[in-house]
């Protein structure tokens, strides 16, 4: 909704169609549904929720999205000099597709290369939406205005780009919030040379 209001305030229009924000919930929803089979770290002693962390790292990731969508919204619009249904339909793909990439950053707390890996209904689920998606839009279908296979490349190229930023971030937040980042480390050596001085 914050790229929506951003979209519309600087360039007037809607960036995305009522259609296309309906279709995304559909292609959404069975990758998101897997994740309740998903391979994830289990501590062994009971969790209690962090709030302050999920909110953390839920507004950071969010925060990242809203940026790269707004960012190729405005290469389409002041660079490609795309039409605005050329346009929606580009910004329907990449959200699609990082949308469900994003999932895969979010699910655990290292790297989202690292393991343990996503379970196969997770990955599979996500291939056959993207499939499904980036075939939406390549022949529309009669239900969206069909874009070109380079422009189809250009936005599966920047949403991988741009997973492994948000993957960045989230790192980032994490080791900040375990107080392990190179500040908190340079602080904590110094507190300890002060305590302990001869040791």
């Amino acid at each position: 909704m914050l790229f929506v209001v951003a979209a519309m305030v600087t360039f007037n229009f809607y960036p995305i169609t009522a259609i296309l924000i309906i279709l995304l919930a559909l292609f959404n929803d069975l990758p998101i549904m897997t994740i309740a089979v998903d391979n994830t770290p289990v501590d062994p002693q009971p969790v209690r929720w962090d709030m302050r962390r999920v909110l953390t790292v839920s507004t950071v990731l969010g925060g990242v999205g809203v940026v790269e969508t707004f960012l190729i919204l405005a290469l389409a619009k002041l660079w490609l000099h795309l039409d605005v249904a050329q346009i929606q339909t580009l910004i329907f793909l990449k959200l699609a597709v990082a949308g469900h990439l994003t999932l895969f950053v979010a699910r655990s707390r290292g790297p989202f290369w690292a393991r343990p890996w996503p379970a196969p209904a997770m990955i599979w689920s996500a291939v056959a939406t993207k499939v499904l998606a980036t075939l939406l839009v390549a022949f529309g279908l009669g239900l969206i205005t069909p874009i070109s296979w380079p422009l189809i490349g250009l936005v599966w190229g920047y949403a991988i780009v741009w997973v492994f930023i948000e993957d960045w971030a989230k790192l980032a937040v994490y080791r900040h919030l375990g107080h392990a980042g190179a500040h908190h480390t340079r602080f904590l050596n110094r507190l300890q040379e002060h305590l302990h001085p001869g040791a």
